[in-house]
């Protein structure tokens, strides 16, 4: 049958018909709200490049944490910016560590509040790569390996430490080949085995970072993150990344970006049965922001229209700096 027996208009007259069918909800426990913890005091700093995000020491951690578990955000990831860096990011797995103290807070303010430890060593090191490096000079520059294997044994320290301060969720976003087959080998020779690995599975090496860095203050001192993240050119690869890790036993699987990696998400969805994360980054929350404050796009529809064409693509749990404003529209 077609027109003028078939008329898809039907369904779309009103507000109510249009809540009946429609296919793709966003919902409060889709979303994870990021956080960025200082060193310091009676610091709420607001991110230049991110507006409406905030550097917090911990002395001032607690008003962010009471607003985004009143709105009912079950969840939330922590970075951390040290005191102090070196080469092998010895404050990532330190047992006083800027995310293991804040995470004990978290904790003990609100124990249901899920709380995701970011496990990775670019915020930690003094060269600002995500592992530990090999430095040499040729022609005159500072140039560097980054190790893999070397690293591995940092990154389960880091884990390892940050299970021991009460994270709920490991999230190690680092790209060195196996690292959730090592991380989940030290969780659970730690007694961790409940701990569950959202793994940053398919990790671009992606130009819509730029205002994380700012916020983390984890900008590479040299070179870039090309040896280790993906090439935002290649799909089939995101296949392999994600499938060595179900088999090294992560629990749900992660795309960072996500607006630009729609086509990735549906993939991953089509073929693993791990929930899939959504990482809506620095970069796109940004540009909306910033259009936004133009006044060039409605912030509002534009923001939720995007999240849920993440859901839309496949995409069980969403991390967005939005998180909090999403809260507020769907609570109304």
């Amino acid at each position: 049958m077609s027109f003028p027996m078939v008329r898809h208009r039907r369904l779309r007259q009103s507000v109510g018909m249009r809540n009946m069918v429609r296919e793709t909800v966003l919902n409060v426990n889709d979303l994870i709200m990021p956080i960025f913890v200082t060193y310091g005091e009676n610091i709420k700093n607001e991110i230049s490049s991110m507006p409406g995000v905030y550097h917090f020491s911990l002395d001032r951690l607690k008003e962010e944490v009471d607003e985004i578990a009143s709105l009912g955000i079950p969840a939330v990831l922590l970075f951390g910016i040290p005191e102090t860096k070196d080469g092998i990011g010895s404050s990532a797995f330190a047992e006083d560590g800027i995310v293991q103290e804040a995470t004990r807070l978290i904790k003990s303010w609100y124990p249901d509040l899920l709380v995701v430890a970011d496990t990775c060593l670019c915020e930690f090191t003094d060269h600002g790569h995500c592992g530990m490096v090999h430095t040499y000079e040729r022609d005159g520059h500072v140039c560097g390996d980054v190790m893999n294997d070397e690293s591995l044994e940092l990154l389960v320290k880091t884990a390892v430490s940050q299970a021991k301060a009460g994270a709920d969720i490991i999230a190690p976003s680092n790209m060195m080949d196996g690292f959730v087959q090592a991380i989940r080998a030290g969780l659970d020779e730690n007694g961790f085995e409940h701990i569950p690995i959202m793994s940053y599975s398919v990790k671009y090496a992606s130009a819509f970072y730029g205002p994380f860095r700012e916020a983390a203050d984890s900008a590479p001192q040299f070179g870039d993150r090309k040896t280790y993240q993906m090439d935002p050119a290649n799909a089939r690869e995101a296949l392999r990344e994600a499938e060595s890790d179900v088999l090294e036993g992560a629990d749900m699987l992660m795309v960072k970006p996500s607006l630009s990696y729609m086509d990735i998400m549906r993939t991953l969805k089509d073929q693993f049965d791990l929930p899939l994360v959504a990482y809506n980054v620095s970069g796109e929350y940004s540009m909306v922001k910033a259009a936004a404050i133009q006044g060039w796009i409605d912030e509002k529809a534009v923001v939720q229209e995007m999240l849920t064409s993440m859901k839309r693509a496949g995409a069980d749990i969403i991390i967005t700096y939005f998180a909090k404003d999403v809260a507020r529209w769907i609570k109304g």
